[in-house]
């Protein structure tokens, strides 16, 4: 289970007409005792493509544990309803900018083999892997840091040098990643170490995130891709003291033995006093 966007279906409100059902092609709906049902959470992607088509306003979206969306099912499924309603769940996944979802469904039809044209959607989507949904908060841009001269106040002076931060929005294919220094950060880490910008993120490119509140298997899946798709072989994990941010180890253990690349990495231990406590080689 993992706390995602998904669709709610007021039963009060719903009064089983069934327009919102061709509006999933994912089949994640069923008209169930006259009411309108949501039967299968991880074939709903929570984009609400089945909003529009109800005309008592009966569905919305809301954020709560859900099991995880399964696009490679999904593509699974719309692969065996034919080439039509395949199509338009890959224009579904492209008008509304999730390029990791789009990309993940192309591997899974190449995979198959499927005789279906996947040409238009490689040519003319965005790179697929980068995030690109039109939300400012989450497109992908370099950052110029300045010279330290121009700061004479180093606690005013900022190092990063990329948008944006957090694991969970970071493009896999950003051109910034490419050859960078990577260093994972548990999100705590800045607020407890006062001098983060300058005895940490200098030089670096950053990802953010927490192993206890977030989904782990989703990070690991993430970093994966991000080591495998760039050649970043020097990466520093940065932590708090707390028994549950140690759980970021275990996120880069298992991405960097699932790339089976040789990547030189270091571990930071950061008290909640704000000190640096262990600093070490990682012998995952």
């Amino acid at each position: 289970m993992v706390k995602r966007e998904i669709i709610d279906i007021d039963e009060e409100k719903c009064t089983g007409c069934g327009d919102c059902i061709p509006s999933c092609p994912e089949g994640a709906l069923q008209l169930i005792n006259g009411k309108a049902r949501l039967v299968n959470e991880t074939f709903c992607d929570g984009l609400g493509a089945c909003i529009n088509d109800c005309p008592e306003d009966a569905i919305i979206i809301e954020e709560r544990e859900a099991k995880r969306y399964d696009e490679k099912a999904v593509a699974e499924k719309m692969l065996q309803k034919g080439d039509d309603v395949l199509k338009a769940h890959l224009e579904h996944l492209e008008e509304h900018g999730q390029e990791e979802l789009l990309r993940e469904a192309l591997n899974y039809l190449r995979d198959q083999e499927t005789e279906i044209s996947l040409q238009k959607f490689e040519n003319e989507s965005p790179k697929v892997g980068v995030a690109n949904s039109g939300c400012p908060g989450v497109t992908p841009k370099e950052l110029e840091t300045k010279e330290k001269d121009e700061s004479p106040d180093l606690g005013t002076f900022s190092h990063l040098e990329q948008w944006p931060v957090q694991l969970k929005l970071l493009p896999t294919e950003a051109p910034y990643l490419k050859g960078a220094e990577l260093l994972i950060v548990a999100d705590c880490v800045p607020f407890a170490y006062g001098n983060f910008h300058n005895d940490f993120l200098e030089g670096n490119k950053v990802a953010v995130g927490c192993p206890k509140l977030d989904d782990a298997d989703f990070y690991t899946e993430k970093l994966t891709d991000i080591l495998k798709n760039n050649d970043i072989n020097k990466l520093k994990t940065v932590h708090m003291e707390v028994p549950c941010c140690f759980g970021m180890n275990k996120i880069v253990e298992e991405a960097t033995k699932a790339t089976g690349k040789d990547v030189e990495m270091k571990e930071v231990t950061i008290s909640v006093e704000g000190e640096i406590k262990n600093q070490k080689k990682a012998n995952f």
